[in-house]
């Protein structure tokens, strides 16, 4: 099976890893996005997959598109039989998608068609979905429309953060990938299934301002928000006059105007009156600072009245 595997974050990792550590299923090639600047120097810096395929031997390629008829000639000097795309984060076009023997694969974190796009865990996550899982799917030209090879689902933790289900579900994504391979060369891969286009629904690229909270709204969607947006870009609100950042939250049951820090009732918590409830803060952080706990903020509260 000669495989080119496409992937760029560290999501794309366990999977790739998976695939090396079978000898029959090591790529041929890896391709990743360009590398980029990191820190304050903007040096420019391996990504995960890339550090990877550099470390086990395998050739990279990094083109900026694969439009081009040179990067797809590229791509067909391999002879690929099948390539597996993992948070690649490029659209294969149909020349690409035509090469392999077997098609293109792409390893989803969603049951598809929920949360097709580029957030599907944060999405999951801000939507108080119960489950989430990976999609094998058959690439096609569209976005996340593919007909769908195999699913794995997978319970979300009632206080999980992105972080979190992100790490889960790029092991998951291997277990996958090993599964229908071993059923592709078993000859007992079951046909594709075409996606309920009326049961999509789309996950949209995040920025900053999303992660914005908004005291009005009810404590158990500000909750969702802070774990759906955690490690990034991290759920903010002004908080006693000051904008700081929210890395641990959990709702309760209370009654404050929005936005009102309660009197201090317990001091591992800081909470905050909602739309409807009250928001507990457990861990946040002010600009330029290192996060801490309630009751660390607490603490420097009362000594600086």
């Amino acid at each position: 099976m000669r495989i080119i595997f496409a992937g760029t974050p560290a999501f794309a990792v366990p999977a790739l890893q998976a695939l090396i550590d079978r000898a029959a299923w090591r790529p041929v090639a890896v391709l990743a996005q360009p590398d980029r600047g990191a820190g304050r120097g903007r040096k420019l810096r391996l990504g995960p997959v890339k550090q990877l395929a550099v470390d086990a031997g395998i050739d990279v390629l990094q083109p900026a598109s694969l439009k081009g008829h040179a990067e797809q000639a590229a791509l067909a000097a391999y002879q690929p039989d099948l390539l597996v795309t993992a948070a690649y984060g490029l659209l294969l076009p149909p020349a690409v998608l035509a090469l392999p023997r077997h098609g293109c694969w792409n390893l989803h974190a969603s049951l598809l068609p929920r949360w097709r796009g580029a957030s599907p865990i944060n999405q999951a996550i801000l939507h108080g979905d119960a489950e989430t899982g990976i999609s094998l799917m058959q690439m096609d030209a569209g976005l996340d429309t593919g007909p769908v090879l195999l699913q794995k689902a997978t319970s979300i933790g009632p206080e999980e953060t992105a972080g979190e289900l992100h790490d889960r579900l790029a092991q998951l994504a291997a277990e996958l990938l090993v599964d229908a391979l071993d059923q592709l060369d078993g000859g007992r891969l079951a046909p594709a299934t075409t996606q309920d286009e009326s049961r999509a629904t789309h996950a949209p690229l995040i920025s900053k301002s999303d992660a914005q909270l908004d005291w009005q709204r009810p404590a158990d969607e500000l909750a969702r928000m802070v774990r759906a947006y955690q490690p990034w870009p991290v759920a903010f609100a002004e908080v006693d006059g000051q904008n700081w950042r929210i890395h641990r939250a959990r709702p309760a049951a209370g009654d404050a105007p929005p936005g009102t820090i309660l009197p201090e009732s317990a001091p591992e918590v800081l909470a905050v009156g909602c739309g409807q409830g009250v928001l507990e803060i457990l861990e946040l952080q002010a600009p330029g600072k290192r996060p801490v706990s309630a009751r660390d903020w607490f603490n420097a509260r009362r000594a600086a009245s």
